[in-house]
């Protein structure tokens, strides 16, 4: 964001650094650490909540050579530590989100209640919450953002991972008076039956986790980053599953194809007088990026977007050839804090949400695993589906026992399982349902 620059330098140069609190010490974590620390002048990271402090004390080493890093575990110390200018890291989320000393804060863990406690803090607390955590955000982000508006925060995901970068290129599309039909992904790989086995490899050559490399490569997370664009756009799934056009058939080696050899793919499953569908593509490039595709009903402009290559139409292709994840997050702080702009939130109740399907067959009496894990994937779905069958959001399948045999790829239900007791998510979703009228 071109405007965003300028102002982060008026603050660094009044000595007024936007004060930034971070849950999340793993690998993006580091990454965010090290961008804030390196590359973003008016900004500076002060306070890091981890599972394992020792985690946190490490994100800082790496980004802020030759500083003393100080652990706490209360709101005084935490806060202590703010006043001081001193790193201070702890391991109990809320604590961080409590603390007087900062200005936003950034989920970065992928996780439910954990991430929960320090979210719901802030919001209450009156910060800004900006996620890099779609799983939560497509679970129970409308009922988040409606408590953020209600404390006059921005509650955003944010630029950079795809879903933000759609979300900007939507803005852009539609800013320029062409209407978006269609929010789409491109993958490299899809395949549901990837397990944290299959992926462990190619996890321990980036440094990531087995299980989160599994939820991109099973498709729970373009699931959840399609859906979350659903929610902030108003468009919908034209199926549970999405189109997801594969010319790949599951082998990455193919050669690619460019992405306007498949805009005619998608073609019929657009309206121009619809809402829009959020899709995705596996294995064209440029990628791995994001597109629009669009459509105009005024002739003179169409002339003038076939004159500018863009071609005849009826259909329009924008895309983004890349996404920078952890680079980007900055930026959508600076957003949230300087002009009160949200990146990526959604519009207002849920329209798609994450169910989850079985990976395997799968026998009464065992208990799920979760995200990227062995048992089963994500799914989108559109929200007044899901409630009307009563699916079982993937966002709340990890712990629960199943009641019954479910076979391989049939979607996990309700009364399918017993969710454990006293979890904040599942008393999020329930109140989310009763908000918003889908129960």
């Amino acid at each position: 964001m071109i405007i965003v620059d300028t102002a982060l330098a008026k603050r660094e140069a009044a000595g007024r650094p936007i004060r930034v609190a971070m849950v999340g010490a793993g690998f993006m974590g580091i990454g965010i650490a090290l961008q804030i620390a390196k590359s973003v002048p008016g900004m500076v990271l002060v306070g890091i909540a981890a599972r394992r402090a020792e985690q946190g004390v490490a994100a800082f080493e790496k980004s802020r050579e030759g500083e003393t890093v100080r652990t706490a575990a209360t709101v005084a110390e935490v806060e202590a530590a703010m006043a001081e200018g001193v790193p201070v890291v702890t391991e109990d989320p809320a604590v961080l989100a409590e603390a007087r000393g900062y200005d936003a804060l950034v989920e970065v863990t992928g996780s439910m209640d954990y991430a929960l406690s320090a979210v719901e803090m802030a919001i209450a607390t009156k910060r800004h919450v900006i996620l890099m955590n779609a799983e939560l955000d497509g679970t129970v982000g409308p009922l988040l953002k409606k408590k953020a508006d209600a404390a006059g925060v921005i509650y955003t995901n944010c630029d950079g991972d795809q879903p933000g970068v759609q979300m900007n290129l939507w803005r852009f599309v539609k800013g320029i008076g062409v209407k978006p039909v269609l929010c789409g992904n491109i993958k490299a790989l899809q395949d549901e039956y990837r397990t944290p086995e299959t992926q462990r490899g190619f996890a321990e050559k980036w440094g990531q986790k087995a299980e989160m490399v599994t939820s991109f490569a099973d498709g729970t997370k373009i699931s959840y980053e399609q859906a979350i664009v659903a929610n902030g756009t108003g468009m919908r799934v034209a199926k549970r599953g999405m189109i997801g056009i594969d010319p790949t058939n599951k082998n990455p080696t193919l050669p690619l194809r460019p992405l306007e050899d498949y805009v005619a793919m998608f073609a019929p499953h657009l309206d121009p007088e619809g809402p829009g569908i959020v899709d995705y593509i596996v294995g064209a490039r440029p990628g791995p990026g994001v597109f629009v595709i669009g459509t105009h009903d005024d002739p003179v402009q169409k002339h003038y977007l076939n004159l500018y290559k863009l071609g005849e139409g009826p259909y329009y292709l924008f895309y983004t050839p890349y996404h920078l994840c952890h680079f980007e997050v900055p930026m959508t702080v600076a957003r949230a804090v300087l002009f009160d702009d949200a990146a990526l939130a959604p519009i207002d109740g849920p329209l798609v949400g994450v169910v989850a399907v079985a990976k395997r067959d799968l026998t009464a009496g065992e208990t799920l695993d979760g995200i990227g894990g062995f048992m089963a994937y994500g799914q989108a779905d559109n929200s007044e589906v899901i409630a009307k069958e009563r699916l079982l959001p993937m966002g709340l399948a990890e712990g629960c026992v199943l009641t019954r045999d479910v076979a391989k790829d049939e979607v996990l239900t309700f009364a399918d399982v017993r969710i454990p007791e006293g979890r904040r998510i599942d008393a999020l979703y329930a109140e989310m349902e009763q908000v918003f009228g889908l129960v």
